[in-house]
């Protein structure tokens, strides 16, 4: 997957708190996995919140705080304790110029890094492509193929729908 963490690639970790759960112990889970995945974790952040915030998880605030102490520290890498929608990715990377990622995500780049054998290596792949399907989000007019081919009737397909098409044919080939 492209998504895939560089090794000693600088990163932040970013939990909410719904006072549900141990938030010391997730995140502190999450750091080793970051570290198992060659993070080199640089800073962690939590929030107390009732639930996540529909566009960024996490809220502006809090992401505005992440984005100043990456850019203290050459964190590009933001690692969430939790699952993100396509759109809160957008959203964050956007707000904040970092990589984001969810524990999901982490997981599978971890499969990934350890998967040896043929079969092992493609069903790694499958989950990943699986996972990231329902996250593609367009990014506006930025990705839209204007014009489309000779006798079509308007505007061609954005380059979201190129992805989910090559996706789908990856699932389908896997």
């Amino acid at each position: 997957m492209n998504g895939r963490i560089e090794e000693r690639e600088i990163a932040l970790l970013a939990g909410i708190d719904t006072g549900g759960y141990g938030i010391e112990h997730s995140m502190e889970e999450l750091k080793e996995l970051a570290k198992t995945a060659g993070a080199e974790v640089r800073g962690i952040f939590t929030q107390l919140r009732q639930s996540p915030d529909p566009a960024t998880y996490v809220g502006g605030g809090k992401l505005q705080e992440i984005k100043e102490f990456a850019g203290q520290t050459e964190a590009t890498l933001l690692i969430f304790d939790g699952e993100l929608s396509g759109t809160q990715l957008r959203n964050i990377a956007e707000e904040t110029g970092l990589k984001a990622i969810d524990r999901t995500n982490l997981i599978l780049d971890i499969f990934a890094g350890r998967a040896t054998s043929a079969e092992g290596k493609l069903q790694v792949e499958l989950a990943q492509q699986k996972y990231r399907l329902p996250q593609l989000v367009g990014a506006g007019t930025a990705l839209s193929r204007l014009g489309g081919g000779i006798g079509t009737r308007g505007p061609g397909e954005t380059q979201l729908e190129t992805d989910r098409r090559h996706i789908r044919r990856r699932i389908q080939a896997l």
